[in-house]
């Protein structure tokens, strides 16, 4: 059954029908206003009226990697509960108050980066930014609140203590980031949570919610003028500098084995090695040569030589993964048990392959052919340009980066793909997770 619901008499089945049409456009044509409040808050912004909805990402410059080690967790808690309660609401009335006025303020935590969204229509706009005013300046952290969402964590946590995937991404981390921050868990453990209190993360909001590093995006039926007020209401009143501890620079360990054994069905399977930063001059060629090796889900080597060729597995790919202070390659992949050491020989094949040989014209041309074509994807939502503006502000791509895009991915050369193939393959032996029952 469809629902619908009104907005001071908007309807959003109604909206929805011009959705797609006006993102169409933005996504062949997305003009970025650097905007700058009387206070010095600055958003980048993508106004369009096609629809009357607005779209505001937000991140602060710290995120789970500021976690103090004996409280794992918090910057996650902290997300959690900055929505449960703020000003004189408490939790059930701010909860109320979003689903009386049909909006969403959400947040959530990175490694790197805490992160925040807020969604309206314009009719509510002036209430839905009072709420997220309150919910960035005076959050409560109310002990019923704090206690319900440890416990939903902790749920999460104590599952993930059985789970193939999750025990695998632990593994791999550990293994990869020794004891940098990032070898942490984001969620925290079972332990950790229940020991995390109110103060915790009243102390940590200070450390964290502040407008150092503050990138904001913001889309959709709001002029600049409009959005500078909004700005200077939601934003200005936080304090300038936080209190956040340096991270290092991380070169990542590769070359371990680790089997944990757990009795399930499959064999899970993770391969890791160094990537690179966003902003390493090599990234694009990286991207295309990830694509070609595990990224394009059903044109890749390893789907084609694991799934295609042998059965081996369902899914597996390999994705890039960038950090603020490191990056890298996992390959992945889930297999009957008496066929893991197979799947990992497969998988390691094409890496070597890829060191060694490279693609061929052919498929250079329609790996690029099919990144810049499913570029438009990821404009087709207000709350998906908006992730990506606060992405490029984080990576200091520029304002102009997605007139680049393309063009910087239709110059990768197949001499381009075959030197960052052998720069992050040639030398280094992946560390190899594997989570599944013990065979005899």
């Amino acid at each position: 059954m469809t629902q619908t619901f009104n907005v001071k008499g908007l309807s959003l089945v109604f909206i929805s029908a011009f959705v797609l049409l006006g993102f169409a456009r933005l996504a062949n044509a997305v003009e970025i206003q650097r905007v700058i409040s009387p206070e010095g808050v600055e958003a980048w912004l993508v106004e369009d009226h096609t629809v009357p909805i607005i779209a505001l990402n937000f991140a602060f410059g710290g995120g789970a990697a500021q976690d103090p080690q004996d409280k794992q967790g918090l910057t996650r808690l902290l997300a959690a509960t900055m929505d449960e309660g703020a000003g004189e609401l408490t939790s059930e009335e701010f909860q109320a108050k979003l689903e009386e006025l049909s909006v969403s303020i959400s947040f959530d935590a990175g490694k790197d980066r805490l992160y925040g969204s807020m969604r309206t229509l314009t009719p509510t706009l002036d209430e839905t930014v009072d709420l997220l005013t309150i919910a960035l300046n005076e959050p409560r952290f109310d002990a019923t609140p704090v206690e319900r969402m440890k416990t939903q964590l902790q749920t999460q946590a104590r599952r993930n203590l059985s789970d193939p995937s999750a025990i695998a991404g632990r593994s791999l981390a550990t293994a990869m980031f020794g004891d940098h921050p990032y070898a942490k868990s984001t969620l925290g453990t079972v332990e950790s949570l229940g020991d995390l209190t109110s103060e915790d993360l009243a102390d940590h909001h200070r450390k964290l919610v502040t407008r150092e590093g503050l990138k904001i995006g913001v889309v959709g039926a709001i002029d600049a003028e409009t959005l500078k007020a909004l700005l200077d209401k939601a934003f200005a009143p936080l304090p300038e500098k936080g209190e956040l501890d340096p991270v290092a620079e991380l070169t990542p360990q590769v070359g371990d084995r680790v089997f944990s054994e757990l009795d399930v069905p499959q064999t899970t399977i993770l391969l890791g090695l160094p990537g690179l930063k966003r902003d390493d001059e090599d990234y694009q060629a990286a991207f295309v040569m990830n694509h070609i090796l595990g990224g394009g889900s059903f044109t890749s080597w390893m789907y084609e030589e694991v799934r295609e060729k042998r059965g081996l597995s369902y899914g597996v790919g390999t994705s890039l993964s960038p950090y603020r202070h490191t990056a890298i390659l996992v390959g992945s992949a889930a297999t009957r048990a008496d066929r893991s050491a197979e799947t990992v020989d497969v998988m390691l094949a094409q890496i070597e392959r890829m060191a060694n040989e490279g693609p061929t014209e052919e498929e250079l041309k329609k790996a690029k052919q099919f990144i810049t074509g499913s570029y438009p994807l990821r404009f087709d939502s207000s709350g998906k340009i908006a992730r990506q503006l606060v992405a490029l502000q984080n990576a200091e791509l520029g304002i102009d980066y997605f007139d680049r895009r393309n063009s910087e991915i239709e110059a990768v050369t197949l001499e381009d793909v075959q030197r960052v193939a052998k720069r992050l393959f040639a030398d280094n032996a992946p560390t190899i997770v594997t989570v599944g029952p013990k065979l005899n």
